[in-house]
């Protein structure tokens, strides 16, 4: 994913924990909130609840691509964040997508062509 496309510092997540919306589902938490830029920006969290580094490793790769997938799809001027639950690391890349897509879908975030 390209560098203008991720969310960097702790101010910034910070803030969307406190003031973002969210929405989950068995595999995932999505939060949400308007930005300042056009481009959408998108973090992810993966604890140590999903395992040893390996593994947490390869879910952040899943959900990055994913989540690059939709980029275009996705409204601009908002920040994101994607919070791994346990469990995700069972999941195949296609399920990780289409958790991304049913929370974004819910709340709006997801234009009709990439539903």
């Amino acid at each position: 994913m390209q560098r203008k496309y991720r969310l960097k510092g702790q101010k910034s997540f910070r803030f969307l924990f406190s003031k973002g919306k969210s929405r989950n589902n068995r595999a995932l938490v999505l939060i949400y909130a308007p930005s300042k830029f056009e481009t959408p920006r998108v973090g992810f969290v993966v604890s140590k609840k999903i395992g040893k580094a390996v593994v947490r490793n390869k879910v952040r790769r899943r959900l990055r691509e994913a989540f690059r997938s939709l980029i275009p799809g996705v409204k601009h001027f908002t920040n994101y964040v994607i919070i791994a639950r346990s469990g995700i690391e069972k999941l195949d890349f296609n399920q990780i997508k289409t958790s991304i897509q049913d929370a974004l879908n819910k709340e709006g975030l997801l234009n009709a062509k990439y539903k």
